[in-house]
């Protein structure tokens, strides 16, 4: 069987069934291989100096052993038959029923082309690369002369992996990644103000085409000279208005972590055992969608082998579906929905999100501002937290606005939104026709692993947040 990667991995099929035959000599249900190679590379120009090129190369395999609930896990650095046959054998020990070395058939499954690159960054020079971040921060430097400092980053990755299952699978994936971000520090009187932007995904420098590094340049200077006028946020119970796009991490967070299976699985989600009720307000459907061309959630195969799907979590209200892995799927009786994800090889896969996004409705946005007397325009997030067990959360406001008698006036500061994801799901009263699905910036945690997400969102309307602000 011929294999993309073998000058990665250096493994046949041959060696494959050998190697996952050894994990499950000891018994077991399930075992699985997965090889990754990974090159990385990150450029960073600061105050229009180099402060930063590194460039790193990763790889190893993972063995996973599944008994029942319990899971054996090893990982190694050393491909060779006997490396792998060891880390077969640490990793069998979870199962202790006197199984046998068994024969596996493998077959190929073949994986999705949702990423297609023009022109691969690896490709490029370090030089032209470097060109993209000088003029990003001229584009900064000349737009105010409040503009202090400006930092400018890109970083690109490139990852091949291979997954070898017990089921049969053999499936192997190219993951390409770029993600450039300008930081922009504006002063006046003593007073800063930061603003950020960029963006990216599973793209090459075609990318830079449509998102010229003058224009992310430049609206990180904005987002930093508006902020500088900021007036403090009222803090009370208000309506606030979620921008499109980047606001979706908001719906990630509070919503989306508790639609992970296995939260459901040992109970301990606010969504646990409610297939089929009602969660939400009927404007609400709310999607994980793996199959949306270049996002930087978006993937061609999980780190289990399965393929991806768009799978309805919430529709029209009606709680519909969880997000799963191998474990879940057999613990509810139901078929992979590929959300199977990993940080690397040296960690175990897990339910995790891909693109998470709310669907448009029929309000446009200038609508949903008019019908707010006084309240909070949300445009960007940093982050936040979330208490997985019952939805609440606390998030913070990058950019927010004040709305008064139906109009987007003063910016404000230090704004944060306090609330329960269920509940505000409830609260949801409009719902925009102005869906976008935010630009490749985000990266979720969980569990100690890391993995890139996609965020989407239209203009959103909650009748009632609380507003954590500075003003009373």
């Amino acid at each position: 069987m011929h294999l993309p990667y073998f000058e990665h991995f250096g493994i046949d099929a041959d060696l494959g069934r050998k190697v996952l035959s050894r994990a499950l000599s000891r018994g077991g249900d399930h075992a699985d291989l997965y090889f990754e190679h990974r090159v990385s590379a990150v450029m960073v120009l600061d105050d229009g100096r180099i402060q930063e090129i590194d460039r790193a190369i990763n790889l190893g395999c993972g063995v996973r052993v599944l008994a029942g609930e319990a899971t054996g896990y090893a990982y190694t650095e050393d491909l060779s038959s006997e490396g792998l046959l060891r880390a077969a054998e640490t990793a069998s020990s979870i199962a202790m029923g006197g199984g046998l070395e068994r024969g596996i058939e493998l077959h190929g499954v073949p994986a999705l082309s949702l990423y297609p690159i023009g022109q691969p960054t690896f490709e490029a020079d370090a030089l032209s690369k470097l060109d993209l971040l000088r003029r990003a921060d001229a584009a900064a430097r000349s737009y105010h002369e409040r503009v202090k400092r400006v930092t400018v980053s890109l970083a690109e990755s490139s990852k091949q992996i291979l997954i070898v299952t017990s089921d049969g699978k053999f499936v192997s994936d190219d993951q390409p990644m770029l993600r450039f971000n300008v930081s922009v520090v504006a002063e006046r009187e003593g007073r800063r103000q930061t603003g950020v932007e960029g963006g990216g995904g599973r793209v090459g420098l075609e990318y830079f085409a449509t998102h010229t590094p003058e224009h992310l340049g430049a609206e990180a200077a904005r987002i930093a000279v508006t902020m500088l006028d900021a007036k403090e946020a009222p803090a009370g119970s208000m309506p606030v208005v979620l921008g499109h796009g980047d606001s979706g991490i908001l719906l990630h967070e509070a919503i989306g972590h508790g639609l992970e299976a296995d939260f459901n699985r040992k109970k301990t989600s606010n969504y646990s055992d409610r297939i089929g009720d009602r969660v939400a307000s009927p404007l609400c459907t709310i999607v994980d969608d793996g199959l949306l061309p270049s996002s930087r959630g978006s993937i061609n195969v999980d780190d289990e082998g399965n393929t991806p799907t768009r799978n309805v979590l919430i529709e029209d209200g009606i709680l519909r579906g969880y997000m799963h892995d191998h474990l879940s799927t057999k613990a509810f009786h139901l078929r992979a929905t590929g959300n199977g994800r990993r940080q690397d090889y040296k960690h175990v896969p897990l339910p995790r999100m891909t693109n998470t996004v709310m669907m448009a409705g029929q309000h446009s946005p200038e609508e949903i501002i008019a019908s707010v007397k006084n309240g909070i325009f949300a445009r960007s997030f940093s982050g936040g937290q979330v208490n997985i067990s019952n939805g609440d959360f606390v998030f913070s406001v990058t950019e927010g606005y004040l709305i008064e008698d139906g109009k987007i006036t003063a910016p404000v500061r230090d704004v944060n939104l306090i609330g329960n994801g269920p509940d505000c799901l409830t609260r949801v009263s409009m719902v925009g026709s102005d869906f976008m699905l935010s630009d490749g910036r985000w990266t979720c945690g969980k569990d100690g692993q890391s993995v890139p997400v996609g965020v989407g969102i239209p203009t959103v309307k909650i009748d009632a947040m609380t507003v954590g602000g500075s003003k009373v």
